[in-house]
């Protein structure tokens, strides 16, 4: 397998797991995104703990974002994404922001605005989840999100959700 991008772009991962030891699950789904062809894992974010969102009966979530540096076209990458998903267990269809035992969403994809029928990127929901830009903002402090703006301005609209820093011996 080939692991280095060729013409690389900044893409940023999400993670996040309530089922079958969280920290685990998330160390695990960080450990898989370095085996991906064309992709290196720049830098990623403390683990945070967040009630959930939606459904209200579930334990609550770890979560993190990793920045990565990938050749992957978004498509590809964000397949890769659900494969890794897959083998940890992930069974999509159920309720929508029900348990899981680990969830990757593709994020950021340089500064690209996408919308096809299996891929949006920017994330369509980021904008208002303070588990997605508490970690974000750690990585990237000044990052403009296309579509929405700045990162530090998004935060300012997300202090009624409840975070916590997760530390990790």
């Amino acid at each position: 397998m080939d692991r280095s991008p060729e013409n690389p772009v900044h893409a940023y991962v999400g993670l996040g797991s309530n089922l079958d030891n969280p920290l685990a699950r998330l160390r695990s789904g960080v450990a898989a995104l370095t085996q991906l062809d064309r992709t290196h894992v720049e830098m990623c974010s403390s683990l945070y703990r967040s009630a959930p969102v939606g459904m209200q009966d579930q334990p609550d979530f770890i979560n993190a974002v990793c920045r990565v540096l990938t050749g992957q076209p978004p498509a590809t990458l964000m397949r890769n994404l659900l494969d890794i998903e897959r083998r940890h267990g992930r069974v999509r269809g159920g309720e929508k922001g029900g348990p899981r035992t680990l969830d990757l969403d593709l994020l950021l994809y340089s500064d690209r605005v996408i919308e096809t029928e299996e891929l949006t990127v920017p994330h369509p929901r980021l904008h208002e989840r303070a588990f997605v830009l508490y970690p974000l903002q750690e990585i990237e402090p000044d990052l403009f999100i296309p579509g929405f703006g700045l990162l530090r301005e998004l935060l300012a609209r997300c202090t009624e959700q409840r975070l916590q820093k997760v530390d990790v011996v």
